[in-house]
């Protein structure tokens, strides 16, 4: 049976790793280090440099150097976090056809799906010379808290490079499957993945064969690469203080100041104390000019604490939204190099405890369970049941602009939903199906996913036809929409591949609003429900009125119509659902003397 490897396509770094006779081995690249960087160049030769060798040069080449691709995978342009990040690259971005992502190397533009290819195609070719044989198939990583669109973005670049990807596992549960494996007893672990790009959040309840997630949280846009850039803007305004020039402005600078703030925080990790020595980083009318500066780990800490304390709120909230206490939590694994900060570890610690578990590199652990997934599917290691879950409500807009909940937030995957829905108007041959994700009962407060329509529906009064609406999560967490006309078997899909993305942060504050507008939210639901009682029971009562015309009095029938109006106007001007029941009750109170009326005429 072909190898099936198992690969960690982070931020900073990516890892490959496979299982042999039941034991995990993380694969050396072809400069012998078991990372490699997730940097690719196009050199001044027009040489592409994927790994180590491109980023020796990105000093000296920083505008042909890619770096944090993963942060841009699977985004619109327009997107706060890449309008964020693309004043802080040295490299030019811009928006795609599509309304995506490009970036410029060389004389050329690629999507961040292309860049990610370049690198999973130099780990194939490493991993090939390696083990001598062909690879085919591998089982990726990406962040449990990526949505649709950047899980299809991150199986398109496995696909790109030539790789059928068997499985995208989300970081934290490959994190548990290297942590427990060899677990028999039943252990509630708690994953903390600080990554370069990425902090991840997962529950997970291990046992004998089976990794349910039990809640999901995090912050695709917060990871190491945000200490970095709180070290190298010290470093920027510290300067422009004692020399007054802003090294801001100077690209080449920038860069050295990268690395030298990356390596620093690495240091400080072991060390209390770290010097930054950079010979002639600029010049003046004076001459060259240097840069020496003592960076302290008490500094780097004050300098990021806010960063760490909104790690450990979200912590916190995703404790909390799985209904548990820091007690409940038997096992803490650190994953991501970040982790190894001090702080971290510290706070980690104060919130539950316990020490948090650091037996396995948490450069590698995530590579390390990509192999063991990889290696359940090749049949060289035991058979384990992982239940992940969609982080986001999914849901189909109904009458009245109501988000009608398919597939609700955390529910176990693969899943598929099926539901009846049909039209809203007399004779409608076309149908719109607006798929939403967010937790807002209103569609129009959510984020779209997809718009389609399914047309060629036979003219029909309204709640005639019947249309079956599917929603489909596969194991990799991407949806696919289906709808039906069961008349005549026609029927519209899609693919969530290249939705309108939902960022961390567009995701925390529909969160919030979903707090802070509770109230608002729950009015207008009642008032859109009780809208779609009044527009159907108008209906009806037109309809019995043409049906039975010349069974009911004149009287009756004129008291019917007023009320009809008098609902009308109330449907269209009311502010909350009460005014309109009021109404729909009166009418329901006429409509029914309309039987009383039948059974007490002599001729019935």
């Amino acid at each position: 049976m072909a190898r099936i490897i198992g690969i960690d396509l982070g931020t900073t770094n990516s890892v490959a790793a496979i299982v042999e006779a039941g034991v995990f081995r993380v694969l050396e690249n072809r400069e012998g280090s078991r990372l490699t960087p997730s940097v690719v160049a196009m050199s001044k030769s027009n040489e592409r440099l994927v790994g180590i060798l491109a980023k020796r040069q990105a000093v000296t080449n920083p505008h042909n150097t890619i770096f944090s691709v993963k942060r841009l995978i699977g985004r619109r342009y327009q997107d706060q976090e890449v309008q964020k990040i693309k004043n802080i690259l040295p490299y030019k971005i811009r928006e795609s056809n599509n309304g995506g992502v490009e970036v410029q190397m060389g004389d050329k533009w690629y999507r961040p799906e292309e860049i990610s290819a370049m690198i999973l195609q130099k780990i194939k070719s490493d991993v090939e010379e390696k083990l001598g044989e062909e690879i085919k198939e591998a089982v990726i990583t990406c962040p449990a808290y990526f949505d649709d669109s950047q899980r299809a973005a991150t199986k398109a670049a496995g696909e790109i490079a030539g790789l059928e990807v068997k499985r995208l596992l989300p970081e934290p549960t490959a994190a548990a499957l290297a942590y427990g494996l060899d677990k028999n007893t039943n252990a509630r672990i708690l994953v903390y993945d600080f990554g370069g790009g990425t902090f991840d959040i997962s529950i997970l309840e291990v046992g004998d064969q089976v990794i349910e997630t039990k809640g999901i949280g995090g912050d695709t846009f917060l990871g190491g690469d945000d200490f970095d850039q709180r070290i190298i803007q010290f470093l920027i305004d510290w300067y422009k203080k004692e020399e007054g020039i802003d090294l801001s402005k100077d690209v080449l600078a920038l860069q050295r100041l990268k690395e030298s703030a990356e390596r620093a925080k690495q240091e400080l990790s072991t060390l209390y104390e770290t010097e930054i020595n950079l010979p002639f980083i600029t010049s003046s009318p004076a001459g060259p000019k240097h840069l020496y500066f003592k960076l302290t780990r008490s500094q780097l800490e004050d300098l990021t604490r806010d960063l760490v304390e909104k790690s450990i709120e979200l912590v916190k909230k995703t404790l909390k939204e799985a209904n548990l206490k820091p007690e409940d939590i038997n096992d803490i694994v650190l994953v991501g190099g970040q982790t190894r900060m001090p702080l971290i570890q510290q706070k980690v610690k104060e919130l539950f405890g316990k020490e948090p578990r650091k037996d396995i590199n948490p450069d590698e652990v995530v590579a390390i369970g990509a192999a063991i997934q990889a290696g359940i599917l090749q049949g060289d290691v035991r058979e384990i049941l992982l239940l992940d879950v969609v982080p986001l409500t999914l849901s189909i807009e109904t009458l009245g602009g109501i988000a009608h909940p398919m597939i609700p937030k955390n529910t176990p995957i693969p899943f598929s939903k099926k539901e009846i829905f049909t039209t809203a108007e007399d004779n409608q041959t076309v149908v719109e199906v607006h798929v939403v994700q967010g937790e807002r009962p209103m569609a129009q407060d959510n984020k779209t996913l997809a718009r389609f329509l399914l047309d060629g529906i036979p003219p029909a009064k309204r709640g005639i036809p019947q249309i079956e609406v599917t929603f489909d999560v596969d194991q990799n967490g991407i949806l696919t929409v289906t709808a039906i006309d069961k008349a005549t078997n026609k029927s519209q899909s899609v693919k969530i591949t290249n939705s309108v993305n939902i960022s961390k942060e567009e995701i925390e504050r529909l969160k919030k609003e979903t707090e802070q507008y509770a109230a608002e939210d729950f009015r207008k639901r009642k008032l859109a429900e009780a809208k779609n009682r009044a527009d159907n029971l108008i209906y009806q009562a037109r309809k019995v009125i043409e049906e039975y015309q010349d069974k009911i009095n004149d009287d009756l029938k004129q008291k019917i119509y007023d009320k009809i109006k008098e609902l009308e106007n109330v449907k269209n001007t009311a502010m909350n659902g009460e005014e309109i029941d009021a109404k729909i009750n009166e009418l329901n109170e006429l409509l029914s003397q309309i039987g009383g009326a039948f059974y007490q005429s002599p001729n019935q």
